[in-house]
């Protein structure tokens, strides 16, 4: 199959996804085009399957904002009809699957049907798309695209709460490429320039916005802290970093804490964590709990959206209600005080995250590839 992937090319969920996916579909044999405004982050290398199109928005003093979904819609056109492309597979209702309808529209002009699959993440639903402004042309889009897929059953329900939707949403979760190297001595480990042998190492990962809850995830280290030895790893950048280090100061623990900024190296990190915090206000899936837990790290986290179907209470790692610091600080020091039970969460994290490996997941994405084109769906 020849595919067209259009995405968000930043560290965020949704780009990571829809460029490992292409990645794993190229692998499998099948054509894969990127068409975004920059080559996605986890795009290190293009091959044979492997193709990346660049949206250019030309400046008109005209315009106050640049029309993206202009370009982006033109440049589909330019691109199915250059490559033949069966099948647009676009990751966000806004402003994706607009553009993606529009591209539809003038093809369809000029004798060319193709489906257009729609997956959504979480934020084009709950914040982008609940916004007055927005919210008919994502209901549009949504109801327009031939095939609609959501990341959880949590934002399949919220995605038809908040819409008037006409289309079945078919749920399939994200995904991670299980590394096989967990134990592999050749990776390098910098956990003693990060801690201590004694400390324990605690990590948070997230683009530090509000619904992130940045300073809940220091104050819950530094209930820990005050029982154990540890460190904090903020690994990721965003508008509440500024205020999380203030609170650092104030709460006396900056030395404690290392931000790190975005970074590459997020594999290497997890590799040594021995807990990830994520207590967000809401998350439509979870993927950086996943991917901690692909690395055996067990995770405390809020209970809110799909969180409860990424990580197992009581196993993979602790459930609270947003918001309960104590409640978060007391479960991971319950994972943490003790040896054999941080053994026993690390063993079932791992044993969690490889049922969303994305050898299982993929040949969803597959089977759903096919019964569009063949008008099954």
């Amino acid at each position: 199959m020849k595919i067209a992937i259009v995405c968000y090319p930043t560290f965020g969920g949704s780009g990571v996804v829809a460029t490992e996916l292409g990645l794993e579909l190229a692998k499998r044999g099948h054509e894969v085009h990127f068409i975004t405004y920059s080559q996605p982050v986890r795009l290190a290398l293009l091959g044979p399957n492997v193709h990346y199109h660049e949206v250019n928005v030309p400046e008109y003093p005209l315009f106050h904002y640049q029309p993206y979904e202009l370009a982006l819609s033109s440049k589909l056109v330019d691109m199915v009809k250059l490559y033949d492309i069966e099948i647009l597979h676009v990751h966000y209702a806004i402003p994706h699957a607009y553009a993606g309808y529009m591209a539809k529209q003038m093809l369809k002009d000029e004798g060319i049907e193709i489906p257009m699959v729609t997956t959504l993440h979480g934020t084009d639903i709950t914040l982008v798309g609940n916004h007055p402004f927005y919210k008919p042309a994502v209901c549009f889009s949504i109801n327009k695209s031939d095939v609609v897929t959501s990341v959880s059953e949590s934002l399949k329900q919220q995605t038809y709460d908040l819409f008037n939707i006409t289309k079945e949403i078919h749920v399939i979760p994200n995904f991670i490429e299980l590394n096989n190297n967990i134990n592999d001595p050749t990776i390098p480990c910098m956990r003693s320039a990060i801690a201590k042998s004694s400390e324990r190492i605690i990590t948070h990962v997230s683009n530090f916005r509000k619904v992130k809850r940045i300073p809940d995830v220091v104050k819950i280290f530094a209930k820990i802290q005050e029982k154990i030895p540890a460190k904090l790893l903020m690994v990721g950048d965003g508008p509440e970093k500024a205020a999380a280090e203030e609170l650092c100061r104030k709460l006396g623990i900056l030395d404690k804490v290392l931000f790190l900024g975005n970074s590459n190296e997020v594999d290497q990190i997890l590799s040594y964590t021995d807990l990830f915090l994520l207590p967000s206000e809401t998350e439509s899936f979870g993927l950086a709990a996943l991917e901690a837990m692909a690395w055996s790290v067990p995770v405390i986290s809020s209970n809110s959206g799909g969180l409860p179907e990424v990580n197992i209470d009581g196993i993979s790692g602790f459930l609270s209600p947003v918001g309960d610091v104590d409640s978060m600080a007391a479960n991971a020091l319950s994972i943490l005080e003790d040896e054999v039970t941080l053994a026993q969460f690390k063993a079932n994290a791992l044993k969690i995250a490889k049922t969303f490996d994305i050898i299982n997941i993929l040949p969803l994405y597959e089977d759903l590839y096919k019964k569009v084109l063949n008008k099954e769906l």
